[in-house]
């Protein structure tokens, strides 16, 4: 049976991790979100977090059933491995700073076992004086992380880089990370969950304990070689927009997926050639996509996914609508 493609709205999958705000109700309208709202699944096939379709013929089915009904037409030629999403979207609220942590990154994951994970951010909102952790400073090594992290001390070898809204960062797998209190990240990563801990701020939970560590495997995994990374703040122009006063960039082109920004003010239309599926995610104004003769209107917030054989999509914003939309490798 072939795919009834059009835009795919997902009930969000809301966590309540101890160091989460309010801020995801509170800007974009949620409801239903717990009193502390710390992450916002968007689009996911995790088992602890799966995004269940909530408009059309196939509300009510999990994008894990469709992926297997449908993968070639759904998730498109391009996914790395058969039967499986390759993707997870998140929206992030820190009011408190996330741990100090790693993932693997393929080698490591494949030698160490675990899923790898590269990600990356893009910083929806943020405090004045909020900043982002990312790789150590130049001269850290296995023995003076160990001796920091005795001490209670290890964020000091980690380089703090102070946000603006808007930027955009690259995390690939083997850099020591977190994100630091006041941010709200649009987070875009490989379906992964494989987190170790290497420090929690000596972080007690609300039943007086603190959380566990992963010292031992997060060395194992650490990437001495990756230095600082830098933000993505003058992005390339992109061919993609046609009409005059729309403007799309390129903000990331990894091997594990591309993320271009839409700067809308006008409609437009893209083709989708099969290659890929489209996540987007409103992050400004709004707007209304249409593919497979199928409408939904879109406000600041919302994510939906365009299948891979879509053949195109037409966004038509409000005024004006920025967007930010994410393919898997595909040239």
């Amino acid at each position: 049976m072939k795919l009834e493609s059009y835009p795919l709205l997902f009930e969000p999958v809301y966590k309540d991790y101890l160091w989460g705000g309010e801020r995801i109700r509170e800007l974009y309208g949620r409801t239903g979100t717990p009193e502390v709202c710390a992450e916002s699944w968007e689009v996911s096939t995790r088992p602890e977090g799966m995004s269940v379709v909530n408009n059309g013929v196939y509300a009510g089915l999990s994008l894990a059933e469709l992926v297997r009904r449908y993968q070639a037409e759904l998730v498109g030629v391009a996914a790395p491995q058969a039967g499986e999403f390759p993707l997870l979207f998140k929206v992030i609220d820190a009011r408190e700073r996330l741990s100090v942590q790693v993932h693997p990154d393929n080698a490591g994951a494949a030698e160490h076992g675990g899923e790898a994970k590269n990600e990356m951010w893009v910083v929806l909102e943020c405090n004045p004086g909020a900043t982002l952790f990312a790789g150590f400073k130049n001269g850290a090594t296995a023995e003076s992380l160990c001796g920091a992290l005795a001490g209670g001390s290890a964020a000091t070898l980690l380089n703090e880089m102070a946000v603006q809204r808007g930027d955009a960062l690259y995390i690939p797998g083997g850099l020591v990370h977190a994100i630091g209190s006041g941010n709200m990240i649009y987070e875009v990563q490989q379906n992964s969950n494989t987190t170790y801990r290497l420090y929690d701020w000596e972080r007690r939970d609300k039943n007086g304990q603190m959380r566990q560590l992963h010292i031992e495997e997060a060395l194992r995994v650490i990437n001495w070689g990756l230095g600082r990374p830098e933000f993505v703040r003058h992005v390339t122009n992109d061919p993609t927009c046609t009409t005059e006063g729309n403007r799309c960039y390129e903000v990331v082109n990894s091997p594990y997926f591309k993320l271009k920004r839409f700067s809308l003010s006008s409609s437009e239309a893209i083709g989708i050639t099969g290659d890929s599926f489209r996540v987007l995610f409103v992050k400004e104004g709004r707007v209304a996509v249409t593919s497979g003769g199928c409408t939904v209107d879109l406000t600041a917030g919302m994510s939906c996914l365009i299948p891979a054989m879509a053949g195109s999509v037409l966004f038509e914003p409000d005024n004006s609508a920025e967007l930010l939309v994410t393919a898997l490798p595909y040239d």
